[in-house]
């Protein structure tokens, strides 16, 4: 899998409360900290899923797999699965305007929590462990160096910390544009997540029937 292959994923990843999450930390009073341990947690989090759904996918070998089928082809299969269970999730949630209960809470947020709270929404929500699982089986299956997720990774701690990045620089003026853009993402982050995932499932499948 190619670098330029795996880098749209990371628009998947920070569809929705992940990236309205550091939106709200970047106007909090400890906006420096509170950002930067979201965005280390996440990184954590990303980290481990991939790197075990990549030890998996090597785990399995070259050999032999269900029904005759190769090893790799079954991984791809599954890459196929999660990344439809993916599309039809973010489809389900299209109409989900509101945000979560729970982000009342940012606005008083401490490191510790917003640590905590990037370890669990970049790790362990419903797409982004599916996306995460996806990248690391499909390098597996490419006989890729687990390395090459490192542009995925990258690019999407970028997004998460721009709101913060954006507040540092432009000061005044990036807390003013952070409402109007957390509220369009809230509206058509589904749209792009499912043209994103559109676009993987046709590389998979080019895999798949090679």
């Amino acid at each position: 899998m190619s670098l330029l292959e795996v880098l749209p994923l990371a628009i998947v990843m920070i569809a929705g409360p992940q990236i309205l999450s550091p939106i709200f930390l970047a106007t909090t009073e400890q906006w420096r900290a509170n950002s930067t341990a979201y965005v280390f947690g996440a990184f954590l989090s990303i980290s481990l899923i991939i790197v075990v759904a990549y030890l998996l996918g090597t785990s399995l070998g070259d050999g032999g797999g269900l029904l005759g089928a190769s090893t790799k082809q079954l991984l791809y299969l599954a890459v196929l699965v999660l990344l439809l269970y993916a599309a039809v999730t973010t489809y389900r949630k299209r109409n989900v305007s509101e945000p979560p209960a729970w982000i009342g809470r940012l606005t008083t947020a401490t490191p510790r929590f917003s640590f905590r709270l990037g370890f669990l929404l970049l790790g362990f929500f419903p797409t982004d462990i599916v996306t995460s699982v996806s990248v690391g089986t499909y390098l597996a299956a490419n006989d890729d160096p687990v390395t090459d997720a490192t542009g995925f990774v990258l690019l999407t701690l970028f997004i998460l910390a721009l709101p913060s990045l954006g507040v540092f620089v432009l000061g005044e003026r990036a807390e003013a544009a952070l409402p109007v853009i957390r509220d369009w993402m809230n509206d058509n982050s589904w749209i792009i997540s499912e043209a994103v995932i559109a676009l993987f499932v046709v590389l998979t499948l080019q895999n798949l029937l090679a």
